[in-house]
């Protein structure tokens, strides 16, 4: 499954710098185009009902209706209209910018009708006043956001006993992932390592890149797909070809890991420095791997090559997109749903696919989540509870606790301590050398001095930033022959979780700057980068034991049947700073954990679901102040009076941002399992009176029943506050529903009751 793309990449990189040269404009950027006609995407679920009737193609009447039109001779099964809107997006480009310089760098065809093109502000303008055109956007930046983590989950006993063993968790699912690339030779995915039949699924048309890094065989039974997009990259001239491969290769680590968490193969080894650290696996270690490269070590990524990743994964026939990314940036206002990105994510989950991102690192303050649209499954992190601890003995038998994954010194022997700072050499200047502490640079150091000796080098802010690196400060340590390493941590580097790196040497890091006083093939990720593909990995077992299910069946499933308690039965806790973070904890709230902890062996049998569709997320966008014109543009729905709050969408939690007096809300809940009888419990948040009817109900297979909740001041609260909602059911399926409320009482309160 290969073809060719390296040269069609090269002559792209030249057409694009000449005409870039050719725009002779300083304000020259690109912008991401969307058009008024509806993508392929729209019509999916009429192709299956003309498919089940046996009805063929099918035409949508004339070209003058700009928000459904299409042209007479046009399918909608898909390659004759993709072609056709491709075609028309060149005309318009050439009728709009007659005789102008231009670069035309995706074509969006699938998800949303549009395109991005290198053009100055005022080509942009113009663009943006055609009646053909519904919204013109500047491209913005975006960035990226195991061996233990299934038995964690209680994968091994569970989960995977339910599909039949790990060599058949996830078979037959594909899933996308929008990162870094890949290293095809990475074990994790090899297709040779399971006896099982390992076919491609029939669904997938997916195809891998064929370059010099990524020879032809890279992709396998397992690696089913492999492409990269940096064309809006490669216009700004920051692309390194020989740092950010020009190919679906990982330059960078954090793609290949992703992938390798959520459908890694199962028992892969975990050598790192010829020392064994278990086996990995990922969630689901059946399932497939498409890569879509759209983010790169050096810089980023920007939102037009992420949008067309989506695309083309969505063409393809993924079944799942992870997104280890966040932008850079949240658009303001209106623009906070309707962007070029979440507005192509909404398209894909009406094509059925689901869609897990991560919610991005920068908490624990308020409003520092990255990703909330409520067709998105957004993940949050947690500290993890693995202890990779060596020790440091001193000469009067004090131990130090560290953290690394590195082999200790040999025998009983006792070794010299020596800092980096007391072993410069004679013709150093320590003041002009401020960072020479950090063991960067090993032509600073006299050898005589450290060799045979414990080289002490600082953990600064700088290795957090990417500054310095642990790998180069084994590299000097080397070179000096220290006989090991210890990292001590600077006071300034605060609120960090430090990872257990891996070294080839005796070595560890002081995680507390009070010790400090006192003195990939494979790696260790924290992260919501990490945290989003665990969930993709087990959304592959939920579609695979449920193929019907739609992405929000899938995102209720995972969210009602997560636990509120750690390993040891504790609630779980929350960091309130970053100073301190050990002590500055607190119970978590659903704004800190949201559900919870996921549960998967829970999550493939919920019992009950609470299912929202297309029309829903539509109906709520409509509801947003001033939206009516954008909805029309980016999705060619037009809002009528079934508009709702986003309050009332059937979601599995209900939020209320503003309790004025009384407010009623209802959920509609589907049973997909046995009949059952569920009772209701309830705990209200504070100064909130709740009551909830039926309190209890019976309910048979495939039925639904709808819950209402009244909601009633009896004071105000300037804070939000919390509680939950039980259904506990006769056969043993519980069911959490988090409620979240900020009460502000505007004149006399009054009471509502249920009759």
């Amino acid at each position: 499954m290969g073809r060719t793309y390296g040269l069609l990449l090269l002559l792209f990189t030249l057409l694009g710098f000449k005409i870039r040269g050719g725009l002779c404009q300083d304000d020259a950027a690109v912008y991401i185009v969307t058009l008024k006609q509806v993508p392929p995407v729209h019509y999916i679920g009429e192709i299956a009902e003309m498919k089940s009737s046996g009805i063929g193609q099918i035409s949508h009447g004339g070209f003058g209706r700009l928000d459904t039109g299409k042209p007479s001779n046009a399918s909608r099964t898909g390659a004759d209209y993709s072609s056709f809107l491709i075609r028309f997006q060149n005309s318009l480009l050439r009728r709009a910018l007659k005789g102008e310089s231009y670069l035309k760098l995706y074509s969006y065809h699938f998800l949303i009708n549009g395109f991005a093109v290198l053009i100055t502000r005022q080509q942009a303008d113009r663009l943006s006043k055609r009646r053909e055109v519904a919204n013109v956007e500047l491209d913005f930046s975006v960035r990226t956001a195991t061996t233990y983590t299934p038995e964690f989950l209680g994968l091994p006993q569970g989960a995977w006993v339910e599909e039949g063993g790990p060599e058949f968790a996830g078979k037959g699912i594909v899933i996308g992932f929008i990162d870094t690339g890949i290293d095809p030779t990475h074990p994790s995915f090899s297709d040779v390592l399971s006896d099982t039949v390992y076919p491609v699924p029939a669904h997938f048309s997916g195809v891998c890149e064929v370059t010099t890094d990524f020879p032809s065989g890279s992709c396998n039974r397992k690696l089913v797909g492999a492409r990269h997009f940096a064309a809006s990259a490669i216009t700004r001239g920051i692309f390194n070809a020989s740092k950010d491969h020009a190919s679906p290769f990982d330059g960078d680590g954090h793609g290949t890991h992703t992938a390798s968490i959520a459908a890694g193969n199962h028992g892969v080894p975990v050598n790192v420095s010829g020392h064994h650290f278990g086996n990995a696996s990922g969630m689901a270690p059946h399932a497939h791997v498409a890569v879509y490269k759209a983010l790169y070590k050096s810089f980023g990524g920007f939102a037009a090559d992420v949008v067309a990743a989506i695309d083309q994964a969505a063409q393809d026939g993924v079944d799942i997109i992870s997104l280890s990314i966040t932008p850079n940036r949240r658009p303001p206002g209106l623009a906070t749903f309707f962007n070029p990105l979440d507005m192509a994510l909404l398209a894909a989950v009406k094509a059925g696919i689901f869609v897990v991102q991560a919610a991005g690192n920068t908490g624990p303050s308020p409003k520092s989540m990255s990703s909330f649209s409520p067709w998105i499954f957004s993940v949050g992190a947690s500290a993890h509870d693995r202890v990779y601890n060596n020790f440091i003995v001193l000469g009067n038998n004090l131990s130090i606790s560290g953290v690394g994954l590195a082999p200790g010194t040999d025998g009983d022997l006792m070794y010299t301590l020596i800092s980096a700072t007391h072993a410069l050499r004679n013709d150093s200047d320590r003041e002009n050398n401020f960072y020479v502490s950090e063991c960067q640079d090993p032509s600073h150091l006299n050898q005589d001095l450290v060799k045979g000796n414990i080289i002490i080098c600082s953990y600064s802010i700088r290795y957090v930033l990417g500054l310095s690196s642990v790998k180069q400060a084994l590299v000097t340590a080397k070179n000096v022959s220290a006989a090991g390493i210890i990292f001590y941590m600077d006071p300034f580097v605060l609120g960090f979780q430090l990872n257990p790196t891996p070294m080839d040497m005796p070595g560890a890091i002081i995680p507390s700057p009070d010790d400090s006083k006192v003195c990939e093939n494979f790696a260790m990720i924290s992260g919501t980068s990490m945290a989003a593909p665990h969930v993709a990995g087990l959304a592959a077992l939920l579609k695979q034991k449920f193929p019907s299910f739609s992405p929000s069946a899938i995102a209720s499933a995972l969210s009602t049947t997560a636990t509120l308690y750690d390993k040891q039965g504790g609630p779980i806790m929350a960091q309130r700073a970053y100073s301190n973070p050990d002590s500055s904890q607190s119970p978590a709230t659903p704004f800190d954990m949201g559900s919870g902890f996921v549960n998967a062996t829970a999550a493939l049998d919920p019992g009950i679901i609470f299912d929202a569709d297309y029309d829903d997320y539509i109906s709520f966008l409509c509801g947003i102040n001033g939206s009516t014109p954008i909805v029309l543009n980016y999705t060619g729905n037009n809002c009528d009076s079934s508009t709702i709050n986003g309050t009332d969408l059937n979601l599995p939690s209900v939020t209320v941002a503003l309790l004025n007096q009384s407010r009623t809300v209802t959920r509609r809940l589907t049973n997909i399992a046995n009949d059952e009888t569920y009772s209701v419990s309830f705990s209200a948040p504070y100064a909130v009176s709740l009551s909830v009817v039926p309190i209890r109900f019976s309910i048979a297979k495939g039925e639904t029943q709808n819950l209402t909740f009244v909601l009633t001041a009896t004071m105000n609260s300037s804070s939000a506050s919390f509680g939950r909602v039980g259904l506990y059911g006769s056969r043993g399926h519980i069911s959490m529903i988090p409620l979240s409320v900020i009460v502000k009482i505007a004149g006399n309160m009054s009471t509502t009751k249920l009759k």
